[in-house]
């Protein structure tokens, strides 16, 4: 084991302090290449929770996985203008192959849209083979110029999905239905509360007619865009060809529809219930839920009997459980299990074995309490589920209390400064949001579908007009 760094505290250097968290917590270490960098097995574990439960929820909805080529021919990518624009900047482009210069240029794909869509034209036919309700579990490549681990990396992982239909309000359907899914999953496994809403014409997805988003709010008041469903219309049917012929024989492009969370979804996590001891990772998602912790079991081998009984007790009740028998101080183990963010620790030495008994501590509170060796099971099962509830509770709460409503600029600029969510009567266009952001670093996250907060007025806060649209700024990540 590794020693363990001091923590800069949140209230500090919030940034710091998140770059302290996931490498003390043995989340990520940087790669070769600038901007990259390599999961280490918790983190990967997390997102391998989130996609072994996220793929259930898939299934239910008729979803089903597939896997096209990393390398898009630039052919393909430039047939839907508005997509190739809004990529560009961050396109890495093959060239040549073995010292020769390729007859085209290959892009590796920052998403798959144009690769769906020369896949999806060969095979519909008719009305009867649609829907086709796809996705993928890869990576993807953008070349950002400002990276940070897991919130905007260079190359991430990702689920990205993509349907066809035959008709634009079974597509719509769609669309919303997945951003349900997401909504509740962050939800019930995360304990990470969301505000969902459509996003503004100028912060829609390159290419679709509208864009559906979930908000997050982090620790620090920023806000992280935790998952997006897009509804595409026929914006890639049409430069594909991708046709059908529907009822009347006629031949009608098709609907489509395309959604995804990413491994930010990592970052949304740390710094959704990390505290100033390292991360906190909700029982429903950990990859160790439990931690049975070792005191002085050189001088009593029984402890570590007892270690291995308390454990294999606790699988077979489906927890995932490690031991900690190492020759390091008490204080280090203890430090250990919480820097790495496990949801309880059970802690056992020769003097639980005389009372029989065990000292249980959780990660969120910290608390710490006896429990019988006979109960420890029980026990278990029901502080890990009121962890999972409290640090759902303790984020909603932190939403609720950091929006606010303003009337007018002045007081936005302030809320914005001190950290706050904004929800504004807003009739401004992509000019003005681009203003916006240019003078207090806020930008449009979402129209909400429901409003968290009851507005005061309907006068837009930047240019005094009447307006009955209301929307979300905040400074994001």
């Amino acid at each position: 084991m590794k020693k363990i760094e001091k923590i800069t505290p949140q209230s500090e250097d919030f940034a710091k302090w998140y770059t302290d968290v996931i490498k003390n917590g043995d989340l990520m270490a940087y790669g070769a290449t600038k901007g990259s960098i390599i999961f280490k097995p918790l983190s990967f574990g997390i997102w391998d929770n989130i996609r072994l439960h996220l793929d259930k929820e898939f299934k239910k909805v008729g979803v089903q996985n597939v896997y096209l080529p990393l390398l898009i021919p630039e052919s393909l990518l430039t047939k839907e203008k508005e997509h190739l624009e809004g990529f560009n900047p961050e396109l890495a482009t093959v060239t040549e192959v073995g010292g020769k210069k390729l007859a085209e240029k290959y892009f590796i794909r920052p998403t798959s849209e144009t690769l769906f869509g020369d896949f999806f034209k060969n095979e519909i036919n008719s009305y009867n083979d649609l829907p086709l309700i796809y996705n993928q579990w890869v990576n993807v490549l953008r070349w950002e110029k400002t990276t940070n681990p897991f919130l905007r990396t260079r190359e991430f992982l990702w689920q990205e999905g993509h349907t066809m239909h035959s008709c634009p309000k079974e597509a719509q359907k769609l669309t919303t239905k997945m951003l349900n899914i997401y909504k509740k999953f962050v939800s019930d496994y995360l304990a990470i509360p969301v505000i969902d809403g459509q996003k503004t014409e100028h912060e829609k997805f390159s290419g679709a007619d509208f864009t559906f988003t979930i908000e997050a709010m982090m620790k620090d008041g920023k806000a992280l865009q935790a998952g997006t469903s897009h509804y595409l219309g026929q914006n890639f049917t049409i430069p594909f060809d991708i046709s059908f012929k529907n009822k009347e024989n006629k031949l009608e492009n098709a609907y489509g529809t395309s959604w995804g969370v990413s491994t930010r979804l990592l970052g949304a996590l740390i710094m959704t219930h990390g505290d100033d001891r390292g991360i906190i990772i909700p029982p429903k998602i950990a990859p160790i839920q439990i931690d049975i912790i070792e005191m002085f079991a050189s001088k009593e081998p029984k402890v570590h009997e007892l270690a291995l009984n308390i454990k294999s007790v606790l699988e077979k009740a489906n927890f995932n459980v490690q031991i900690d028998n190492s020759d390091k101080g008490a204080g280090f183990k203890a430090a250990n299990s919480e820097i790495h963010g496990t949801p309880l620790r059970i802690e056992i030495g020769p003097r639980d074995l005389l009372e029989n008994r065990t000292l249980f501590v959780r990660r969120d509170t910290l608390e710490k309490f006896y429990v019988p060796i006979s109960e420890v099971k029980t026990a278990a099962k029901n502080i890990l589920k009121d962890i999972q509830s409290n640090l759902l509770a303790s984020a909603q709460q932190r939403l609720v209390n950091n929006i606010v409503n303003v009337n007018n600029f002045n007081d936005f600029k302030t809320a914005i400064e001190n950290g706050k969510w904004v929800l504004a009567a807003f009739d401004g266009d992509a000019t003005d949001e681009v203003k916006i952001k240019e003078l207090t670093g806020a930008s449009t996250r979402c129209i909400p579908f429901i409003l968290p907060i009851t507005p005061k007025n309907n006068v837009c806060f930047y240019t005094g007009k009447k307006t009955n649209r209301y929307v979300l700024f905040a400074k994001a990540y």
